[in-house]
C-alpha cells in the first residue's frame, strides 16, 4: 500500500489545522490512536498504517468549512499527493452503507460530482482498513474516545434523520462486533476513557432539556 510516512501525514494534518483550525483535528487525532490500537490486536492490520489512514480520512477538510464536499476535497487532494490509498479511505470513511444517499450531511457539492461519488461507491472494493476507519470515525469524538452510541446520536443531532440512518446504525454496530470477533475481545476494552465518555453523556443529554424543563439543581 502506498501510503505517507506517519510524519508527513501529520505535517499535513498540521498544515490543514492552520488552514481550517476546528475541533475536527481533534476528531483526527482520536480516530488515528483508535485506528492504531485495534490494528495492533488485529491479525491481519498494520498499527502505523491504521494511523495515518486515521489521521487523514478527513483531510479534505483543509479547504475549509464544508459539509459532505470535504470528503471530495480530500479525495482529490491525496489523489495529487500521489496516495490514492489514502485519496480512498478519505471517500469511504462516510459510507458504511455505499450508497450517496446515505451520507449523513449535506451535499455541498456540483451534480457532476454527485455523480462521480455514486460511480466510485457503485465500483470500489473496500477492505479491512476502510472498515477500519469507518469503525473508527464512529468511535472518536473531538473530547475523546467514545461509544459508538453517543458518537451517532451526536451526528444525528446535526444533521437529521433520512432514510438510511437505521441502515447507517446497523452497519457501524456490525463492524463493532466484527471487530471483535477478529481481535477477541471488546474494542471498549482497549480505548481508554470509555467509562467518562458515559458519565459526560450524561450531561450532555441534561444540557438538551429546554431550560424551562429541567429541574432546579
Amino acid at each position: 500500500m502506498n501510503i505517507p510516512t506517519f510524519s508527513y501525514a501529520q505535517q499535513l494534518l498540521a498544515e490543514a489545522e492552520v488552514l481550517n483550525p476546528g475541533p475536527w483535528v481533534a476528531h483526527s487525532i482520536y480516530v488515528a490512536k483508535a485506528a492504531e490500537i485495534i490494528a495492533a490486536h488485529h491479525p491481519r492490520l498494520d498499527p502505523e498504517t491504521a494511523s495515518i489512514l486515521g489521521t487523514l480520512h478527513d483531510i479534505g477538510r483543509r479547504f475549509g468549512v464544508t459539509d459532505m464536499r470535504h470528503i471530495l476535497d480530500g479525495y482529490h487532494f491525496m489523489r495529487e499527493q500521489g496516495f490514492p490509498a489514502v485519496a480512498q479511505i478519505c471517500l469511504t470513511h462516510s459510507f458504511p452503507v455505499l450508497k450517496r444517499e446515505s451520507a449523513a450531511g449535506k451535499w455541498d457539492c456540483t451534480e457532476k460530482e454527485l455523480q462521480f461519488v455514486e460511480q466510485f461507491l457503485a465500483r470500489v472494493e473496500l477492505d479491512e482498513y476502510d472498515y477500519l476507519i469507518q469503525l473508527c470515525d464512529a468511535l472518536a469524538l473531538p473530547s475523546g474516545f467514545t461509544l459508538i452510541e453517543k458518537r451517532l446520536v451526536d451526528v444525528t443531532l446535526r444533521h437529521g434523520f433520512n432514510e438510511y440512518s437505521l441502515q447507517r446504525w446497523q452497519a457501524f454496530l456490525g463492524l463493532k462486533m466484527w471487530f471483535e470477533k477478529e481481535i477477541g475481545q471488546s474494542i471498549y476494552q482497549l480505548l481508554p476513557g470509555i467509562v467518562e465518555s458515559i458519565l459526560n453523556f450524561q450531561s450532555e443529554k441534561t444540557m438538551l432539556i429546554p431550560a424551562v424543563h429541567r429541574p432546579n439543581v
